[in-house]
């Protein structure tokens, strides 16, 4: 893990995100989301690769497993103009195979509502 990335728990439990099949036009696709409590409610947090692209990084970083460890590295960018500091962070997904070997692929939230929830679910 680089130093500026930090593994996102909920307490001592490691944050998943999964996936499940669904079908549409006649094929088979992954749905990714992420499933907690927020307030005593479940919440389920739809996430997507970056592109479109992304779905088949994402098939080969789940490989086999139907659940990959959520990561999140943290920003901040200067506006020069104003000095205004924007901080944040940004989501990925990771899995380590038997040979210790480590694969990742950058996520993002699905809709802005499922930003939201996900800044809820890691607080």
């Amino acid at each position: 893990m680089a130093k500026n990335e930090e593994k996102k728990e909920s307490g001592s439990q490691t944050i998943f995100v999964e996936r499940e099949t669904f079908e549409r036009d006649g094929k088979t696709y992954y749905s990714y989301f992420i499933k907690g409590m927020v307030r005593g409610r479940e919440v389920r947090v739809q996430v997507s690769p970056p592109d479109n692209g992304g779905y088949a990084v994402l098939d080969i970083v789940f490989g086999g497993a139907e659940k990959a460890e959520l990561f999140l590295t943290p920003y901040e960018i200067k506006d020069e103009k104003t000095h205004r500091v924007i901080s944040g962070n940004t989501y990925g997904v990771r899995t380590v195979d038997e040979d210790g070997e480590v694969w990742e692929c950058p996520i993002k939230p699905y809709r802005s509502s499922d930003k939201t929830l996900l800044q809820m679910l890691l607080r």
